[in-house]
Order: C-alpha cells, then sequence, then structure tokens
C-alpha cells in the first residue's frame, strides 16, 4: 500500500522543476507585459499562454505587482550572466571592457522588450527607492572599478576616480540602450560599440590638445 508521504512527494515537485516553472512564468509573463504594457497585462491571459490556471502563478508571485518586479529583475539577472560569460576565461583588462560593452548592447539590441519592461518599471512604480536596473549596477560596479583600477597601475589607463570611468562608461551605454529602443538600432552593434571604444579609450582630441585642455580645466578647478 501506497504510503502517504510517498503520495505528498508525488504531487510536490522538485525544486528543480518549482525553478524551471518561475523561469517560465516570468519568460511568459516579460512578454505580456512588453506588449499590453503593466496595467493592461490581465493575469487571466498570462495563465492561458502558460496553460495553467492563475492559481499557479500566485502560488509563485502573490501580486502582480510582485511578477512584474520579479521579471524585471530576471532580466537584469540574464544581462549579467550574458556579460559575464563574455568575459569569462579573459585576462586582458582593455578587451573585457570590449567584450563587456559589447554584450550589454548586443543583450538589448537582441531583447527590446527588456527595455519596454525597464520603462514601465519607471512609470508604474515611482514608489522605488532605486530601479532595478540600478539596483544590479550598484552591485555589479564594482568588479569593474577593480578592473579600472589594475587598469592604472598597470600603466595602460590614466590615473582617475575609477568611479568616474565606471559611472560615465555605465551612463553613456545606459543612454545608447534608449537610443537605439526609441529612435531605432542606426548601426550594428559592433559597429557601434567600435565607436563608442574609439571615442571612450582614445578620446577625440590630439595629444597636445589634450594636455592643453586638461591643464586649463584644472587651473579652472582650482581658482573656483
Amino acid at each position: 500500500m501506497e504510503s502517504l508521504g510517498s503520495k505528498k512527494r508525488k504531487r510536490c515537485c522538485t525544486d528543480e522543476e518549482v525553478l524551471e516553472r518561475r523561469e517560465q512564468i516570468l519568460l511568459a509573463a516579460t512578454e505580456l507585459f512588453a506588449e499590453h504594457g503593466f496595467s493592461d497585462a490581465m493575469t487571466q491571459a498570462l495563465a492561458d499562454r502558460l496553460g495553467v490556471g492563475k492559481g499557479t502563478i500566485y502560488r509563485h508571485f502573490p501580486s502582480k505587482r510582485d511578477l512584474f518586479l520579479a521579471a524585471a529583475d530576471r532580466v537584469m539577472r540574464k544581462l549579467q550572466e550574458q556579460v559575464l560569460a563574455n568575459i569569462a576565461g579573459i585576462e586582458d583588462g582593455l578587451e573585457q571592457v570590449s567584450r563587456g560593452l559589447r554584450a550589454f548592447l548586443r543583450f538589448f539590441a537582441d531583447h527590446p522588450e527588456y527595455v519596454e519592461m525597464l520603462i514601465q518599471e519607471r512609470a508604474q512604480f515611482k514608489d522605488r527607492k532605486q530601479p532595478t536596473y540600478f539596483e544590479h549596477r550598484q552591485v555589479n560596479v564594482q568588479r569593474w572599478r577593480h578592473l579600472y583600477t589594475r587598469l592604472i597601475a598597470e600603466g595602460r589607463v590614466r590615473p582617475m576616480p575609477v568611479e568616474t570611468i565606471s559611472d560615465v562608461i555605465g551612463n553613456l551605454i545606459y543612454g545608447t540602450m534608449f537610443t537605439n529602443y526609441f529612435a531605432g538600432q542606426a548601426k550594428p552593434v559592433e559597429q557601434q560599440a567600435d565607436d563608442i571604444l574609439q571615442v571612450v579609450l582614445c578620446g577625440i582630441l590630439t595629444l597636445p590638445e589634450r594636455e592643453r585642455w586638461l591643464g586649463s580645466m584644472t587651473a579652472a578647478q582650482a581658482a573656483s
């Protein structure tokens, strides 16, 4: 005779199955939110899309708000995974910067629905102290600041606050992501990444002009 414990184990899912179901829900929810917006995306429509009852969704996510924020969090986790996969095993610091930047732009170019999620979060959840994008950026930025510190120590990047480097590059690719989304991808990702890297790493000034400009800026800061 089958024991009660055995019957319960049969009814329950394994941890892997729970995670897989959760991932399926978040993937389908991201598509639904991107297509219809947070307000018009119906939980019943999501359940129909997944072929499950609404109770299945509520067991994983108690509210639509929880579901949306978990989907936005998944976007950022996937971004981090893609960036890390592209720099894995690369020792050269500048090559890591190049590959990380390309991975970032390619990720959002391949998944415009992810950009839409970030836009909707800003519009719908203004009560949040910090959007999901910046929560993840704050956590992950330390890796890049350590890398810039190493590049400065190696004499490959000129001495300057690593916070300035990471903030400027981070803001640059963040803005590029939205420009691509709203105005369309004017250039292939690789060409766009090349243009950004050329301007960031090489600058636009000739060496004499750069020295003159840096000198005048330092003097102006000292006088202020």
